[in-house]
């Protein structure tokens, strides 16, 4: 594996679970592949749990760690091609990346979608340029499309919770103040195509996923509806695809609560965090016996590790 930016990176389903699960329970057992080995992992974003949990993965591996915030420590980066840099980018893509590359023996990036331009994003614009000038493998960890450590990591805690071989999963979108990519939406409903579950997502109309990540799924909604006999709700916000990201909902009655909770098969209640509380769901709801928005976090490292391994055997 050269690359890993989508769940067709990941190759069989089930031995990518049997893997993490193998490093979840050893997860110091890997240490000689990563010895020697520097990871550089680049950040055109915030972060808490990616930034954490890709650290504490690779150094789990035995691996060198190297961050880089491009906004904060480094100079800022013109990504396009043909322009005359005079104004507050002083260094090209084009340049920094192969330096990048020439460092380390792999690299993770984040970098969200802008809502700049809608084909610039769908076109992975800034991942797509260290996959292309690098010279090494990378790792999305978080692009303008798709989260990919994540949804694998909301599969391995799936797996680790489910009561019943083909549990119903419910991805509901709910309220936030701000415009949020549809990245973590997208990789979920391409993960869960991929697993053996019953899957729904159910959001106001006017919120559809691009089509490649939706065909063949059951849109409800209802949102009522769509929670009955479920055994995990997954909540999060995305913007509109079609007005390419506008906010053209704020319908607080979409917010997770207890009384829709109780809908459910007794649900277990996920979300990738952050959470804006009382907004995507309330108090009662996160707070419970059955919120796992913990252990999905801890899954992170599992997740990253995972995939980390992999990678260094291909080396």
């Amino acid at each position: 594996m050269n690359r890993y930016l989508k769940v067709g990176d990941i190759g069989n389903l089930k031995q990518a679970l049997k893997d993490a699960f193998e490093v979840k329970q050893n997860p110091y057992a890997f240490q000689e592949l990563g010895k020697n080995k520097t990871i550089i992992l680049v950040f055109f974003n915030s972060s808490l749990r990616t930034r954490l949990s890709t650290q504490k993965a690779a150094m789990n591996m035995g691996m060198n760690v190297m961050v880089l915030d491009i906004n904060k420590d480094g100079w800022k980066l013109e990504t396009e091609m043909g322009v005359v840099m005079d104004g507050d980018k002083p260094e090209h893509i084009k340049e920094a990346v192969p330096v990048i590359g020439q460092y380390c023996d792999m690299i993770g990036v984040r970098s969200f979608a802008t809502f700049e331009s809608k084909e610039d994003d769908c076109n992975e614009k800034v991942i797509s340029q260290f996959i292309q000038y690098s010279g090494v493998p990378v790792i999305s960890l978080e692009s303008a499309t798709r989260h990919p450590l994540q949804a694998f990591a909301d599969l391995i805690t799936i797996e680790e919770h489910k009561q019943k071989a083909r549990p119903k999963v419910v991805l509901t979108w709910a309220p936030h103040p701000r415009a949020l990519p549809q990245a973590v939406a997208n990789s979920f409903t391409e993960w869960m195509k991929e697993a053996d579950v019953e899957f729904v997502i159910t959001h106001p109309k006017g919120y559809e996923l691009a089509d490649e990540f939706t065909e063949g799924v059951n849109v409800e909604y209802d949102q009522r509806k769509a929670f009955e006999g479920a055994d995990f709700i997954y909540a999060k916000n995305w913007s509109s695809f079609k007005e390419y990201g506008q906010v053209t909902c704020e319908d607080k009655d979409w917010t997770v609560n207890e009384e829709k909770m109780a809908l459910t098969n007794n649900a277990k209640f996920m979300h990738c965090l952050p959470v804006r509380r009382n907004m995507i769901v309330t108090d009662g709801v996160i707070e419970s016996e059955n919120s796992l928005v913990v252990e999905e976090a801890a899954n992170r490292v599992v997740s990253a590790q995972t995939v980390i391994k992999r990678i260094l055997e291909s080396l």
